[in-house]
């Protein structure tokens, strides 16, 4: 079976609307929604002390994600776990917090467990100062054996950044930055109440560079309020201008019901759904004329960097963080809000600060809910994965893996996708499943066919759109 490469085609109006519907990101399968407060710091513990005492436990890769909530701004768009305030004392504090944590969790995990990935996000992590941030470096070093060469990101706001800071950063280990830009257009800026100028955002670029960051990542976002085809198309040709290594571009939810800064944005504000698929168009035009290459679903890659070989070698993975060329690892979420992987386990720390403390005053880790997979669980993740990364499933592969026959444990999915067939978005035969170049578009409809808990409950509004 031959994997199609990605390139832009031409998607008609009705399959887009079609396919216009809410869905998950597929960052996690089962996804965030499905964890239940069953799941206990207790049986978060005994995950943790099972990998500890597994045979190759220390040679087993591990990443770490650490949540700084903290931000002095609101961004009416922002969906994410955060704190504004200006009361720079908080973070103090919470380090305090953070290390314990870090202490409860390497109790049962063990100490100097080898990371190979980990990831400052938030919030603003250069909401802390330089002095706070080598304290937290410190504390994650005592405890975790941060590998040689591995991928060490942190978010950077860059209103919060400077050269100096940059230096810093370096100094302290971190050769990967993401950049939170989201569009360029002052008007749009000016609507979600993140001012950012282009000048700033491309000096603090070359001075990553000359600095000598291994790789520089872009976050944009489509759909704002204000943003239309043509101003988002002078947003891409900055964009390009700048040549950031990767660039992840992430539709827009409004979901004011869901998270409160939303209700400052005007809804009449918002650009229409033929807007938003001729920015989407534009986007893939712009990127592959300008020599990206199409990771999937809402990521580009310049040819040489880590993610694009991932791809090409058919090595990349999907975590919490997105798209990654990590092993399938587990991973270790700190910090208030943090989600966790470990073993067949999801777990999920408190997401208020007031709760999150509490546990740690407590003695207690501050998980507050999770999943234990089951065996179906299992064998849906790979497929889901599988299609979301390599576009392709081999039902072989599953089937060695899983010990089940793919076309009878997947008949009502199989019959399902044969519409997605009709369509052109996917190849079957008897070998397994393909996704095309069209079929990317729509690549996570394709995987919500798989997703056992989704197909039993219609109520789908709590999720982003697919375009």
């Amino acid at each position: 079976m031959s994997h199609a490469t990605a390139t832009l085609t031409q998607v008609s109006p009705k399959l887009l609307s079609r396919f216009d519907v809410a869905g998950p990101r597929y960052t996690s399968y089962p996804t965030a929604d499905r964890f239940v407060e069953a799941f206990s710091a207790a049986d978060h513990g005994q995950a943790l002390a099972q990998r500890r005492e597994g045979p190759s436990a220390l040679a087993l890769p591990l990443s770490v994600y650490v949540h700084i909530p903290f931000c002095e701004s609101l961004c009416y768009y922002c969906a994410c776990n955060k704190i504004i305030t200006r009361h720079h004392s908080r973070s103090t504090s919470y380090l305090r917090y953070l290390a314990r944590e870090i202490d409860l969790t390497t109790a049962q995990l063990g100490t100097c467990q080898t990371v190979t990935q980990l990831h400052l996000g938030g919030g603003t992590p250069t909401f802390l100062t330089d002095a706070e941030l080598r304290e937290l470096m410190a504390m994650l070093r005592r405890s975790f054996t941060l590998a040689p060469g591995g991928e060490y990101s942190i978010e950077i706001d860059p209103r919060t950044v400077d050269a100096s800071r940059l230096r810093t950063l370096a100094d302290l280990g971190f050769n990967r930055l993401s950049f939170g830009v989201q569009d360029f257009d002052p008007e749009v800026q000016k609507a979600v109440h993140r001012i950012q100028p282009f000048e700033q955002v491309s000096a603090l670029m070359a001075q990553a560079r000359e600095i000598g960051f291994d790789s520089i990542n872009m976050d944009l976002i489509y759909g704002l309020p204000r943003q239309t085809p043509e101003s988002f198309a002078r947003t891409l040709a900055q964009v390009v201008q700048l040549r950031p290594d990767r660039i992840a571009l992430y539709a827009y939810a409004h979901l004011p019901e869901r998270f409160k800064p939303q209700r400052r944005i005007v809804s009449a504000d918002l650009p229409g759904g033929a807007a938003k698929v001729a920015m989407l168009s534009e986007s893939l035009a712009t990127f592959l004329a300008a020599g990206y290459a199409y990771i999937g679903m809402d990521h580009f890659a310049l040819p040489n960097d880590a993610l694009a070989v991932a791809k090409r070698q058919g090595r990349l993975h999907r975590n919490f963080q997105g798209y990654s060329t990590q092993p399938d690892c587990d991973l270790i979420g700190l910090g208030v809000s943090a989600i966790g992987r470990t073993g067949a386990t999801y777990s999920q720390n408190a997401k208020t600060l007031d709760e999150y403390c509490d546990h740690l005053d407590q003695g207690r880790l501050p998980v507050v809910r999770g999943l234990a997979l089951n065996r179906d669980d299992l064998a849906r993740r790979a497929v889901i994965m599988a299609l979301m990364c390599q576009g392709q499933v081999i039902f072989e592969s599953i089937e060695q893996a899983w010990l089940l026959d793919f076309r009878s444990y997947f008949t009502a999915e199989l019959e399902q996708l044969r519409e997605f067939a009709e369509l052109g978005l996917v190849v079957l035969d008897e070998s397994g499943i393909e996704v095309t170049a069209q079929g990317w578009f729509f690549v996570r409809a394709v995987a919500m066919v798989f997703d056992r808990y989704l197909q039993a409950d219609r109520h789908r509004a709590k999720f982003s759109r697919i375009i």
